[in-house]
């Protein structure tokens, strides 16, 4: 029986992964490295220093530089990122999900968020949406980025069911392969090869219908 839902943030309920993306582009120009899009895009849904650990890879610098010197690039790319996020405003809700959240209140479903970006919380309440959850995955407790499943089985802690009692919600595929991972329903937004992995995938946020995941979701589990 669903009881909870999962939601990743960056790409899920609100576009700031173009603010990501474009911090980091800009944060390798300055490196000297040239991303193409599809290196760009596999920094989609993983933490901040995983990101940065890719780019210069990327760009053939992974030991070029200290720890001490990493964390200060990352730094400077996070800077840059909430200038951006001081602009967001509920307007930047994604399509069709204030009323996938509507739907899921009505239905009583515990709602959490399992988001790698420390700035979740200030994100949320910029979108004026911080009050819909109960709870925030610490990205600070958190020991391996995803696919690993560590986060997704932390937000699952949280709403204090079983893997086969929530569905979560992702636009990545290293996001659908955490959630696979920590063994729960996934829900894919997007391109469906890169997300082939999903259980339920719709093209875009404003094709989510709770009631058509729910019907998936429990045939999946045999009721």
């Amino acid at each position: 029986m669903l009881k909870g839902l999962i939601f990743d943030l960056d790409g899920v309920l609100t576009d700031t992964a173009r603010y990501h993306l474009s911090a980091w582009n800009n944060l390798a120009k300055e490196l000297g490295i040239s991303l193409n899009q599809d290196q760009l895009d596999s920094l989609r849904g993983i933490s901040r220093m995983d990101s940065l650990e890719l780019i210069l890879k990327y760009g053939g610098q992974e030991n070029k530089y200290s720890e001490a010197e990493k964390e200060k690039f990352a730094a400077e790319k996070n800077a840059k990122f909430v200038e951006q996020v001081e602009t967001i405003t509920p307007k930047d809700i994604l399509p069709g999900i204030p009323q996938l959240l509507k739907d899921a209140k009505a239905q009583n479903l515990k709602m959490v968020i399992a988001s790698a970006s420390k700035n979740a919380p200030k994100i949320l309440n910029r979108l004026g949406i911080m009050d819909e959850f109960d709870g925030i995955v610490d990205p600070a407790t958190l020991h391996h980025g995803k696919p690993d499943p560590e986060i997704y089985e932390k937000a699952q802690e949280l709403t204090g069911f079983k893997a086969d009692e929530v569905i979560s919600f992702e636009d990545a595929k290293a996001g659908v392969e955490s959630i696979k991972a920590a063994g729960q329903f996934a829900v894919g937004i997007g391109d469906k090869e890169l997300l082939k992995e999903a259980d339920y995938i719709v093209p875009s946020t404003a094709d989510l219908k709770l009631s058509e995941i729910e019907k998936v979701f429990e045939k999946k589990q045999g009721k």
